[in-house]
């Protein structure tokens, strides 16, 4: 694996601290984790977003920047219109 990637995806999701964004997750045998959330962090090895449900409750994941570079994990930032809603 090329470094240069991995700390490019990690210098561009620093810059998405907390904007609002659709994670498509991978989960195996077909299974697919689809939600929108909000970037918290940004740590040398990991990432971790804020998830919301419908009974209000929050959860955090991590995932590595590794995640992102294999397609495990796929994030699309959302509009700005989209970050005035609450979590």
């Amino acid at each position: 694996m090329d470094k240069n990637s991995i700390s490019r995806i990690r210098k561009e999701l620093e810059g998405c601290v907390g904007k609002r964004i659709q994670l498509k997750a991978n989960k195996g045998r077909k299974k697919t984790f689809v939600r929108e959330g909000i970037i918290e962090n940004a740590y040398p090895s990991i990432f971790t977003v804020k998830f919301e449900n419908d009974y209000h409750s929050v959860r955090k994941a991590s995932y590595s920047y590794t995640d992102i570079l294999t397609h495990t994990v796929e994030i699309k930032l959302l509009p700005s219109s989209y970050d005035n809603v609450a979590l």
